[in-house]
C-alpha cells in the first residue's frame, strides 16, 4: 500500500507522497494510473517531498498526471506548505522550498487559512529584457492568429489576452498551444481578460495536466503580463473557475501570491489497481 495525503488549492488537487514513507517515486506508468480519476485516486499530480537539498529548508518534486515533471507550481507549493504545517515540520515562520524552477519562500497564516509564496521574478518574451511593446508575438492556431505573451516564473507560460474567455477556448485552443512547435518543451497557457484595474479573469490549460480550475503559477504569469501591458495595477485579484488568488507585483516583477490550500483526505493506494488493464 502507498499512503497519500490529498489536498486541493481552489479545485486544483494534488496527492502528497512523503519521502519518509516512500523512498522512491512511482514509475511513470504507475503515476499515470495513480492520478487517473477513474482507475486511480484522481489528482492533478503528485507532490514528492521533502527531498534532500542543501539550498533550502525543504526540497520538492512536482509530478504531472502524465508522468512528466514540472519545474514549479504555485498551488502545489501552497499545498506542500500546508502539508508541512499539518505534519508539524513548520510553524507560522517563513521557510524555503527548493524546486526545479528555483527557491521560493512560504509563510502560513495563523490558522492556516491562507499561504503566501514569494514565487520569484517573471521574465518575458524569448529575450528576458524585451520592451513590453515587443513582448507579444503572433501564433496561428486552427487558422486564427492570436497575440501571445511569453512569460517565465521558473516554468513556461503563454498568456493570451482576449475579450471573451471560456472553458471551451482553453480546451480547444490551449491544448493546441501547449504542443505548438514554438514551444519544444511545451507550455502552460492562460487566456486573460482584464476586468478592471484590480481584477483579471483567466482560463487555464496546464502543461501535462490539461484543463485546470486554478493555478498559482498561471495566476502569477498572467497578472505580470497584464500589469506589464498596463491593464491592471500591481496589487490585484485573479479570478478562476476554482476561486481567487491575490497577487502582489514588485517593481522587478517579483511575485507574491496568496491563497488557500485545503486538506481533503488520507488515502491508501492498493497495488491491485496497477494490475487492472483498461480497454
Amino acid at each position: 500500500m502507498m499512503q497519500f495525503f490529498k489536498y486541493h488549492a481552489l479545485g486544483n488537487d494534488y496527492l502528497v507522497l512523503d519521502t519518509a514513507e516512500a523512498p522512491a517515486l512511482p514509475a511513470t506508468d504507475d503515476t499515470i494510473r495513480i492520478c487517473h480519476r477513474n482507475f486511480g485516486l484522481g489528482s492533478d499530480g503528485i507532490l514528492y517531498g521533502p527531498t534532500p537539498t542543501e539550498r533550502a529548508d525543504f526540497g520538492l518534486r512536482i509530478i504531472n498526471p502524465d508522468g512528466s515533471e514540472a519545474e514549479k507550481s504555485g498551488n502545489g507549493l501552497r499545498i506542500f506548505a500546508r502539508y508541512l504545517f499539518d505534519t508539524g515540520r513548520v510553524t507560522n515562520e517563513p521557510f524555503t522550498v527548493d524546486t526545479l524552477g528555483g527557491i521560493v519562500t512560504c509563510e502560513i497564516s495563523e490558522g492556516a487559512e491562507s499561504i503566501t509564496v514569494d514565487m520569484g521574478r517573471v521574465s518575458f518574451g524569448r529575450d528576458a529584457e524585451q520592451d513590453p511593446s515587443k513582448s507579444g508575438e503572433l501564433l496561428q492556431i486552427n487558422g486564427t492568429d492570436y497575440t501571445v505573451h511569453i512569460a517565465d516564473i521558473g516554468n513556461p507560460h503563454c498568456v493570451v489576452p482576449v475579450d471573451t474567455i471560456s472553458e471551451q477556448l482553453a480546451c480547444e485552443v490551449g491544448a493546441a498551444m501547449e504542443t505548438h512547435p514554438s514551444f519544444p518543451n511545451r507550455t502552460n497557457v492562460q487566456f486573460l481578460k482584464a476586468l478592471d484595474r484590480e481584477n483579471i479573469q483567466i482560463e487555464i490549460w496546464e502543461r501535462g495536466a490539461g484543463y485546470t480550475l486554478a493555478s498559482g503559477s498561471s495566476s502569477s504569469a498572467a497578472a505580470a503580463v497584464a500589469h506589464r501591458l498596463g491593464l491592471c495595477d500591481s496589487e490585484l485579484t485573479v479570478h478562476m473557475p476554482g476561486g481567487t488568488i491575490g497577487i502582489q507585483i514588485g517593481d522587478d516583477f517579483s511575485i507574491r501570491m496568496t491563497g488557500p490550500a485545503t486538506r481533503v483526505a488520507e488515502m491508501q493506494f492498493d497495488p491491485e489497481a496497477l494490475q487492472f488493464k483498461a480497454r
